[in-house]
């Protein structure tokens, strides 16, 4: 009579005789994982960064065809018509919550010696400040003196490029800027200068503002203000909120990474998978006569191939949760890459989330299970007389 099924101890058990052989496949299995579960935590963290920043209420408005403020151009006497516009909210002294701001990227020395980087400067007007709200926050120093040349600082540009402490002077072009303050934000703000934005302008020889960027009253009907700017003849506008704007500009560095993890992935994995594979065969090579005696006492071949795919199992979940605590202390690591989209530096933090780590320990196991499929197919195919007599 044919029974069912193995009992599970029994590749529980297979696993701990063989623990040895099983730890290096489930090794090989884990840098796979470990490397995947880093090329995405990187991806993560950059586009998290960008989605965290700005608002839905916040409206960025640029020149007509342009894709990012690093190509737009605005005239000062646009600037002061987008303000004029009755759907821009106001401050407590009536005043408009817009601004016009200017915008490049400086080359400046990284503090380890190893190079030059763009970093982004911003020129910003008081009522940047307020429509940035409680995502902006002074941590050292004090806040920019509008009018002088000072500069404030995202606190990952302290360590990560020279001049950029607190007390430094930042050279912009041939004008002296005084470091008086770091800030943090939220979002992707804290990789910026910010200075004054006609002393900006000035150092820069910029005349033109890059974008304005506007808070609307409460009630605006948002898409439809779009809609109108965008058809604007008088105005010409490419506009979108801040939210979705920042978000737009992770989209070509987010596929790199997405394209280099899987090619990563795909070359590791494929090595774990010849690896355990081969492992498995020489178990299998080796346990004849346990493969003989349990075809004898009943066990066909499906339960043989079942018990083999079940240790197969078991060595890529083992696997998957090795790779996972090594990519774990990755997360909140800083670290910074160019953003392709404004061909300026960012700095972001490694995030190893919940759904990353779950989705590896999904991919572990179907590693686990691909590599066993040929040596439980070879195990199920054995004779019982055969098996007992090669074993």
């Amino acid at each position: 009579m044919r029974r069912r099924l193995v009992p599970f101890r029994y590749p529980l058990r297979s696993l701990m005789v063989r623990w040895q052989a099983s730890l290096l496949s489930a090794l090989g299995i884990a840098m796979s994982i470990a490397v995947l579960c880093g090329v995405f935590a990187l991806r993560g963290g950059f586009e998290a960064l960008h989605a965290e920043t700005g608002a839905d209420d916040v409206i960025v408005y640029l020149r007509k065809g342009a894709t990012s403020e690093g190509e737009s151009g605005i005239p000062l006497d646009r600037v002061n018509r987008y303000k004029a516009m009755p759907e821009v909210a106001l401050d407590e002294s009536g005043q408009p919550l817009a601004a016009g701001e200017t915008y490049l990227a400086l080359f400046l020395a990284k503090s380890d010696d190893l190079g030059l980087v763009n970093v982004p400067i911003r020129g910003v007007e008081a009522a940047s400040l307020k429509i940035h709200g409680d995502a902006f926050q002074m941590l050292e120093g004090r806040a920019l003196a509008f009018g002088s040349d000072e500069v404030i600082v995202g606190r990952p540009l302290t360590t990560r490029i020279h001049n950029c402490k607190l007390g430094d002077t930042l050279l912009v072009n041939v004008t002296p800027f005084k470091v008086v303050g770091i800030f943090d934000h939220d979002g992707a703000y804290k990789s910026e200068i910010w200075g004054d934005i006609d002393r900006i302008a000035a150092a820069l020889d910029r005349p033109m503002r890059q974008r304005v960027v506007a808070k609307m009253r409460p009630g605006v009907d948002i898409g439809a203000h779009m809609a109108a700017m965008e058809e604007d003849k008088r105005l010409p506008s490419k506009v979108m909120t801040e939210r979705a704007y920042f978000v737009a500009q992770t989209g070509f560095l987010g596929n790199v990474l997405i394209i280099l993890g899987n090619l990563l992935g795909g070359i590791l994995g494929l090595a774990a998978i010849l690896g355990a594979a081969n492992t498995m065969l020489a178990a299998v090579g080796s346990r004849t006569r346990e493969v003989g005696v349990l075809r004898s006492i009943g066990f066909g071949g499906p339960a043989i191939m079942i018990a083999f795919l079940t240790e197969a199992t078991l060595i890529g979940l083992v696997g998957g949760i090795i790779g996972c605590l090594l990519v774990l202390p990755l997360n909140g690591l800083q670290t910074g890459t160019m953003n392709w989209k404004t061909f300026t530096e960012t700095a972001f933090a490694f995030r190893v989330d919940a759904s990353l780590l779950a989705t590896a320990v999904v991919v572990s196991i179907v590693l686990g299970l691909v590599s066993g499929l040929v040596p439980a197919w070879r195990a199920s195919r054995l004779k019982p007389v055969e098996a007992m007599r090669r074993g």
